[in-house]
């Protein structure tokens, strides 16, 4: 139960990304275009994430013993990794993808009002009971239901911080009721483990209890790990977005008071990163 799995589909995948993050950064370095530090390092530790995931007794307690545990497997791939990623990547990183077409046509799927009900729904549906139950005694389902998870919590975090230019009316004021959406969902969802009074999944019903845990109190837990794990993620992230109205209203006033007609400054403000 508390062993590594060290599954070799899941570490060559992540191996393969991350020989490619490499060979991409090394080539725009030869170029005189060297990727900084700190979006190397976000991309190593969003592997590193996905790693412990996947292959430590997080997944084997997660799947076997402990609902909670497997709540801490879902948001350290669909929430924490997945930011990790994203922070990353940028435009020059992902420009050889963007020449296949088809990946270039997907990109609709990172709009801010794609994105996010994309990833609401997907999130919410997989913690019904049938389809959680589903994945844990299917492993096709369960590799369907960690994939979207990462998938569309890149795309959800790539709306927001916008590695690729997102739309233009997406300023940094907008970007605040979208971080608040995205908490919510999660804050909702924790307070239905949290107040939960029976226990929602048969898989852990049926399992001897574990670390001296009721079945509903693990569930209880469960909720408990959402809530302090979105908290930890979405604060600093609204402290971000924060400081970003704060840079883009400064800039487009000093544009402005350069005679800049204001629509010209509110573009050139959000797009000039300032």
């Amino acid at each position: 139960m508390n062993d590594w799995n060290f599954d070799p589909l899941e570490i060559s995948v992540l191996v393969l990304a991350g020989a490619l993050y490499w060979r991409r950064a090394r080539t725009l370095a030869r170029r005189g275009r060297a990727v900084p530090r700190v979006r190397l390092a976000a991309f190593a530790a969003g592997l590193l994430t996905l790693f412990v995931a996947l292959e430590s007794p997080i997944d084997t307690i997660g799947e076997e013993r402990l609902f909670s545990m497997h709540m801490l497997q879902h948001l350290l791939l669909g929430d924490v990794g997945a930011l990790l990623l994203v922070l990353g990547l940028d435009g020059r990183l992902l420009q050889p993808l963007l020449r296949i077409r088809l990946v270039h046509r997907l990109r609709v799927l990172a709009h801010p009002l794609v994105a996010l009900p994309l990833w609401a729904v997907n999130f919410v549906v997989w913690h019904l009971p049938v389809l959680f139950d589903a994945a844990l005694r299917n492993d096709a389902i369960h590799a369907l239901q960690h994939s979207l998870f990462l998938a569309l919590g890149m795309l959800v975090w790539a709306a927001l911080i916008e590695p690729l230019p997102g739309p233009a009316w997406f300023t940094a004021p907008w970007k605040i009721p979208y971080l608040v959406g995205m908490w919510l969902v999660m804050l909702v969802l924790s307070q239905v483990f949290i107040w939960s009074r029976h226990v929602y999944y048969a898989p852990y019903v049926h399992d001897a209890a574990l670390w001296g845990l009721s079945h509903l109190a693990d569930q209880k837990a469960g909720g408990g790990v959402m809530l302090v794990e979105s908290a930890l993620t979405m604060l600093p992230a609204l402290v971000w977005v924060l400081l970003r109205v704060l840079r883009e209203s400064e800039a487009r006033q000093q544009l402005m008071d350069a005679g800049v007609a204001p629509a010209t400054a509110a573009r050139a403000a959000r797009y000039g990163r300032a």
